[in-house]
């Protein structure tokens, strides 16, 4: 429970403001149709971080536990730095609805999307840190969620009121904060 908890949280607040963010704002704008987004939104998300998680859970089997400390403590530093960093995204995202409709644009364009993006990353680092995949899994796509549907429903207009450095500031200080007590050794039990 703790795995799907703690991710669920930390994407939740990575997600504020990130490229796949303002891809669900654009699609919502673009397509006014937010069920099938929103559907598209899960369906990619689920791919994509099983795939990331798969990676995670592999990656500790491969590595004794003393050098996962460090490429987790040090990735979840990484992660802390790159969350600061604002995300934009390009226009051609969202052209491939001519071609495979709203439900199959925003699955295609989620999924790339998410390639190598924060949220993908800290999946990976996730699944590497805790002893449950389905848990990570299913926390990550909670957070994503969380994060992208009030994006597709109330659209551009919210999103530009929330506060997304304070948002980006809290997740980066708990991925710096986890990424420490990861290195120190100390095990806090999750």
């Amino acid at each position: 429970m703790e795995a799907f908890l703690f991710s669920t949280g930390i994407v939740a607040l990575a997600e504020i403001g990130d490229k796949t963010q303002l891809l669900a704002l654009l699609l919502a704008a673009r397509f006014k149709r937010p069920l099938p987004i929103i559907a598209g939104i899960f369906v990619a998300t689920v791919l994509n971080h099983a795939l990331a998680g798969s990676l995670g859970s592999w990656i500790t089997s491969l590595v004794s536990p003393n050098v996962m400390r460090w490429i987790l403590g040090g990735s979840f530093i990484a992660m802390a730095v790159w969350i600061l960093i604002p995300d934009s995204i390009d226009e051609e995202d969202t052209r491939l609805q001519d071609k495979l409709g709203v439900f199959g644009a925003t699955v295609v364009a989620f999924f790339l999307a998410e390639m190598g993006d924060k949220t993908q990353i800290a999946t990976v680092a996730l699944a590497a840190r805790f002893d449950s995949l389905l848990g990570v899994v299913m926390g990550t796509t909670v957070g994503m969620m969380l994060a992208n549907v009030p994006a597709v429903l109330v659209g551009e207009a919210a999103a530009k009121r929330l506060p997304v450095k304070w948002v980006h500031g809290a997740a980066a200080a708990l991925f710096a904060v986890l990424g420490v007590v990861v290195l120190s050794g100390v095990e806090l039990g999750f």
